[in-house]
C-alpha cells in the first residue's frame, strides 16, 4: 500500500491539559529501526514490540505521524488492509490490535532534504541529522510520541559511503560493513530504555577529536567530538569543557557519576536552538561547540562550557530519569540548568554567574510572567509551551543546604532510575531524604506569576530587637484570578553602622523562639521561611539599629520591595558582604534614578544626574579589592526593557533617551577613570580563557563602551585603535560595538572592515548581523531590511534569523517605533518564517506578546499585526498559540 498524508489539511491546534493525562494503553518494549538514507527520499522501517498495559484489553492504538508517506503496516507479519486502520495528517490508528503482546511493523517514506522545520530527520550542511525533542520523532515514523513510552532501541543505518562515511546513533556500535553499489551500513544498540525524544541519528562527512576520561573508579570512557573537517581545530575548548563537566560531576554528586554506561559523543550540527541531550550522542548547534580566540568571544567560550556541561549532566537528570509528560519539563530542564549554573559558578565567579542568571530571569521570565503567556513552572495546559524551573530547584538547595540537597538527588536517582516521573517525585525525594516539611512549596509548580513581597522594618532600642514584617501577593494571571501565599525562602543578614555583618542568635516567629546559632561558630546569614500572606520575624540581641541585607544571593524569584532608604542602599552598595546584594543595591538605585528622569523627560524638564550616584559608581570603579568582572557588572545600567516593565505605560523613547543621557554623563564625569581602566587592563598576551583574564577584558571593554558615548575626537581615536590592535574576538568585537553606537563614516568603515575580514566564518558573520540589527541608531528598520537581502543571510537558517531578526526585536526604541514600522517588519517576517520553520517563527512572534503595555497608538499597530498573523491560512500550532493568547488578553 502507499498512502501520503503530507498534503492533507491539518486540524486546528488543540490545547492539552495536565488534568487530562492518562496512562498509555500500550507500552513499547523494543524498537528496531532501519534507515535507508537517500538523496531524494529516505525509507524508514520500524519493528516495534508492543505490550498492552492491561493484558487482554484490545483498545485502538493511536500512533503519531506528521509529514509521513505510509508504505505498509503489518501486525505479527500480516499486512493490514485499509479498513483495519484510520489515517489522517496527524495519526495512524490501528482499530483492533491483538489483545496480547504483538509485533508492529511499518514502512514509511520521508524527505529530510525538504524538511526546513529542523524537527525529525533533516539535512544540515549536507549531513543527515535528527532533532526529536519535544515531538519530532513523529516526523520520522509512526509512534506513540510521548516521553512516558520508554523502550530499548536497535538502529541500522544504510547510506552512500562516499557521501556519508560516518554513520552514528545512540549507544554502542555492534556491526558495520560495506554493501553493493558503493553503500555501507552501521548498527547501533542502546542497552538502556529511553523515550523517543532522545533518539538520535547523524550521517555525514565528519572527522573527530578523540580523547578519554578516567573515572574515579578507574573506568576509561571514550570521548569523541565529530564535526565537519574544517571545523575540527575549533573543538579544543569543547573537549576541555566536557572533561571539566565530568570531573565536576564526580566531585559534587556521587550518584550521578557512579554510572557512565556509554561513550560520550558530541556532534556539531545546525539545530533549532542550543543543543540536545540525546543519550551518548549529543547534537549541538555549531555556535555552542566551536571556538577559537580569533573568532569566539569570552561570552561564547563561557556559553560552550555551560552548554556542554548541561547536556552531559542530562545523562542522569533527563535521560536516566526522564519526565512523564511535557508538563513536567522543569523536572529535567530546571534541575539540569541548576546543575550547569553551579558548574559554571565553580569554574568562574559565583557572584558574576548569579548576576547573569538573575538578569536573564528578569528580562525573559518576569516579563512573560506579567503577560498573556504567564504560566506556572509546570503549566496546566499547553500546545507547545515548555518552562524551565532552575530557580525552584535552587530554592530546595537554599532550604536544605548543599549536603541536604545532594542527599535528596541521590535518593531521587536511586528511586527512579529508568523511569518517567513527575515533579511530585522530585519533591518527595527532597522531603524524605531530609525528613523535613516543605509546607506549601509545591505551589511553585502550579501558580503562575512572580510573587510581590513587601518588607518593612523597625528597631526597638530598649528591647534590642529588630522586626521584619513581610507581606506577599501574587497578581492575577490568565486562568488564575486568585492565588494562595507561596513558600518563599529569604536569605538575609544584618549590617552594623560600620558595615560589618552582625552575628544572628535567634528570632521570634508566631510567638515561638527560633535559635539560629550553630555550635561555637557565629552565624551571619540565615534563611527565613515566609509561607503566609503576612508574617513577622523579630530578631533578638541586636545591639544597634541595623541595615538589613535581604534576599541574599537572590534566594527566591520574587519582586522585593523594602523600606530601605537611598542612603541605606548606598551603604549596602559600599559594604554588604553579599556581593550579589551589593550589585542589587546599585541596580535599585539606578532603576529609581532612571524612572525619575523618565518623568522629567516626559514633562520636557531638564535631565539631571544625582552626584551621589556618580560617587557610588566611582567608588566601585576604583575599589581594587573587588573582582574586575563584578565591577563591570555593577557599573552597567539596568536594561531598557527592565525599566519599561516598571512603568504603568511603557515609553520606549523616554527610557532610551534617559539611559543614553546617564551613560554619557557618567562618561563625562568619570572620563579619566574610564580611560585609566582601558589602559590598565589592555594586554597583547596570548588569549587565555580563565576568570582573571575574562574579568580584565570585561572591565576594559565596559569602560570603553562608556567612553564611546562621548563626542570627543581623542576618544574616537582610542576606540578605533582598540579595534585595530585587538588580538582576540572579545576585544575586537567589543571595540566594534563601541564604534557602532554612533552613525557615521567611522561606523560604516569599521563594519565593512569586519565583514571583509570574517566573511568566510559564518558564526562571526552572525555576530555582525546581530550587532547591526540590535543597534539603537534612528530608523534602523531600513538597515535591517537591506540586510535581509545580504548574500550571507538565509531565512531558512535559525542562527541567522535569531541574529538578525531576533537582534532587531531586542532594540526597544526601534522595534517599538511610534510609526509601527518595526511591528510591520516583524509581522510580515513571522508569516514567511512560519511556512519554513514554525519553532523559529514562534520565538519571533513572542516579541508581540506584551503589546498592551504600550500607549494606544502602539497598541493598535501591534494588535493589527497579531490579527493579521492569526488570520493566515495554515498557521502552525506554535505561532497560533502565542499570537492568539496575546490577542486574548
Amino acid at each position: 500500500m502507499s498512502e501520503s498524508v503530507g498534503e492533507s489539511k491539518m486540524e486546528g491546534p488543540k490545547e492539552i491539559f495536565l488534568k487530562d493525562y492518562k496512562l498509555p494503553d500500550y507500552y513499547f518494549d523494543t524498537v528496531d529501526l532501519s534507515f535507508s538514507l537517500g538523496e531524494e527520499k529516505t525509507i524508514v522501517c520500524a519493528k516495534i514490540r508492543v505490550v498492552p498495559r492491561v493484558d487482554g484489553v484490545a483498545a485502538p492504538l493511536a500512533l503519531d505521524g506528521v509529514d509521513l508517506k505510509l508504505i505498509s503496516v503489518r501486525i505479527n507479519g500480516i499486512e493490514l488492509k485499509e479498513g483495519d486502520y484510520d489515517i489522517d495528517a496527524r495519526h495512524l490508528i490501528l482499530k483492533a490490535p491483538p489483545s496480547g503482546s504483538f509485533t508492529l511493523e511499518t514502512v514509511t517514506e520521508i524527505s529530510p532534504q525538504h524538511n526546513t522545520s529542523l524537527e525529525g530527520l533533516y539535512k544540515s550542511s549536507g549531513n543527515f541529522c535528527t532533532q526529536c525533542e519535544a515531538e519530532g520523532f513523529r516526523k520520522i515514523t509512526y509512534f506513540q510520541d510521548r516521553p512516558d513510552i520508554m523502550a530499548k532501541y536497535t538502529v541500522r543505518i544504510e547510506a552512500d559511503k562516499s557521501l556519508y562515511p560516518v554513520l552514528l546513533s545512540n549507544g554502542n556500535l555492534i556491526d558495520q560493513g560495506d554493501l553493493e553499489g558503493g553503500k555501507h551500513f552501521a548498527v547501533w544498540e542502546d542497552p538502556f530504555k529511553k523515550p523517543c525524544y532522545l533518539f538520535a541519528l547523524v550521517a555525514g562527512e565528519l572527522e573527530s577529536r578523540d580523547d578519554t576520561f578516567i573515572t574515579c573508579s578507574g573506568r576509561k570512557v571514550d570521548l569523541r567530538i565529530w564535526t565537519p573537517p574544517q571545523d575540527l581545530p575549533k573543538t579544543l575548548h569543547a573537549m576541555y569543557s566536557l572533561k571539566a563537566a565530568m570531573k565536576w560531576d564526580e566531585d559534587v554528586s556521587s550518584s550521578s557519576s557512579s554510572i557512565l554506561p556509554l561513550p560520550s559523543i558530541f556532534i556539531n550540527i545546525l539545530t533549532q536552538g542550543g543543543a540536545m541531550e540525546n543519550k551518548s550522542l549529543n547534537i549541538f548547534n555549531s555556535k555552542l561547540i566551536l571556538a577559537s580566540p580569533e573568532t569566539a568571544s569570552d561570552a561564547d567560550y563561557a556559553a560552550i562550557l555551560s552548554c556542554i556541561g548541561h547536556e552531559y549532566f542530562h545523562n542522569w537528570t533527563g535521560n536516566r530519569v526522564t519526565c512523564r509528560d511535557w508538563f513536567q519539563l522543569s523536572l529535567k530542564e530546571g534541575l539540569t540548568i541548576f546543575r550547569d549554573q553551579e558548574f559554571s559558578s565553580d569554574l568562574g565567579s559565583r557572584t558574576v554567574k548569579r548576576i547573569g542568571d538573575v538578569s536573564k530571569l528578569r528580562i525573559y521570565q518576569f516579563s512573560q510572567d506579567a503577560g498573556p503567556m504567564a504560566h506556572p513552572v509546570r503549566p496546566h495546559s499547553y500546545i507547545k509551551v515548555y518552562q524551565k524551573g532552575a530557580e525552584v530547584v535552587r530554592m530546595y538547595k537554599t532550604l536544605l543546604g548543599s549536603e541536604g540537597f545532594w542527599k535528596g538527588t541521590d535518593l531521587y536517582f536511586e528511586r527512579h532510575d529508568g523511569q518517567a516521573v513527575t515533579c511530585e517525585d522530585f519533591f518527595a525525594a527532597m522531603r524524605d531524604a531530609n525528613n523535613t516539611d516543605f509546607a506549601n512549596f509545591l505551589l511553585w509548580y502550579s501558580q503562575a506569576g512572580t510573587p510581590i513581597v513587601k518588607v518593612t522594618s523597625s528597631y526597638n532600642v530598649e528591647a534590642h530587637t529588630f522586626s521584619l514584617k513581610f507581606s506577599q501577593t501574587l497578581p492575577p494571571s490568565p486562568g488564575q484570578p486568585t492565588k494562595e501565599p507561596m513558600f518563599i525562602p529569604v536569605a538575609m543578614g544584618l549590617l552594623d553602622s560600620s558595615g560589618k555583618d552582625m552575628p544572628l542568635s535567634s528570632f521570634y516567629q508566631d510567638g515561638k523562639l527560633v535559635s539560629i546559632t550553630s555550635g561555637a561558630q557565629p552565624v551571619y546569614t540565615t534563611v527565613l521561611r515566609v509561607t503566609k500572606a503576612e508574617e513577622e520575624f523579630v530578631f533578638t540581641d541586636v545591639a544597634e539599629k541595623p541595615i538589613p541585607s535581604l534576599l541574599r544571593g537572590y534566594s527566591a524569584p520574587i519582586h522585593l520591595h523594602s523600606d530601605l532608604t537611598e542612603n541605606d542602599l548606598f551603604f549596602l552598595l559600599a559594604h554588604d558582604s553579599d556581593e550579589f546584594n551589593r550589585w542589587e543595591a546599585g541596580q535599585i538605585l539606578a532603576r529609581k534614578l532612571m524612572l525619575s528622569q523618565v518623568v522629567n523627560f516626559q514633562k520636557d524638564n531638564k535631565l539631571v544626574l544625582d552626584p551621589q550616584f556618580v560617587h557610588g559608581i566611582k567608588c566601585i570603579l576604583l575599589d581594587s579589592s573587588l573582582d574586575k568582572e563584578f565591577i563591570a557588572q555593577t557599573i552597567t545600567l539596568p536594561g531598557e526593557g527592565e525599566i519599561m516593565d516598571m512603568m504603568e505605560v511603557a515609553d520606549p523613547d523616554a527610557v532610551h533617551a534617559v539611559q543614553s543621557f546617564i551613560r554619557k554623563q557618567l562618561a563625562l564625569e568619570l572620563k579619566q577613570e574610564f580611560i585609566n581602566k582601558v589602559e590598565e587592563n589592555r594586554s597583547s598576551e596570548k588569549y587565555e580563557f580563565d576568570h582573571v583574564n575574562m574579568a580584565r577584558r570585561a572591565l576594559k571593554n565596559t569602560a570603553l563602551g562608556y567612553l564611546a558615548t562621548l563626542e570627543d575626537e581623542e576618544i574616537n581615536e582610542l576606540v578605533v585603535n582598540e579595534y585595530k590592535s585587538a588580538t582576540n574576538m572579545t576585544d575586537q568585537f567589543s571595540a566594534l560595538a563601541a564604534i557602532a553606537q554612533k552613525p557615521g563614516k567611522a561606523r560604516e568603515d569599521a563594519l565593512a572592515d569586519f565583514y571583509d575580514k570574517w566573511q568566510h566564518d559564518y558564526l562571526v558573520v552572525n555576530k555582525w548581523f546581530s550587532l547591526q540589527s540590535a543597534s539603537d541608531i534612528p530608523g534602523n528598520v531600513e538597515n535591517v531590511k537591506k540586510l535581509l537581502n545580504h548574500p550571507a543571510f538565509d531565512l531558512r537558517n535559525p542562527n541567522k534569523v535569531y541574529s538578525l531578526i531576533g537582534g532587531f526585536c531586542a532594540s526597544p526604541v526601534n522595534f517599538h517605533a511610534k510609526d509601527g514600522s518595526g511591528y510591520k517588519f516583524l509581522g510580515d517576517l513571522v508569516v514567511q518564517l512560519d511556512k519554513l520553520n514554525p519553532q523559529v517563527a514562534s520565538r519571533m512572534v513572542s516579541a508581540f506578546s506584551r503589546w498592551k503595555r504600550y500607549d494606544d497608538t502602539r497598541q493598535n499597530l501591534a494588535k493589527a499585526q497579531l490579527e493579521m498573523i492569526v488570520c493566515c491560512n495554515g498557521l502552525s500550532e506554535n505561532v497560533f498559540e502565542i499570537a492568539s493568547k496575546s490577542l486574548a488578553v
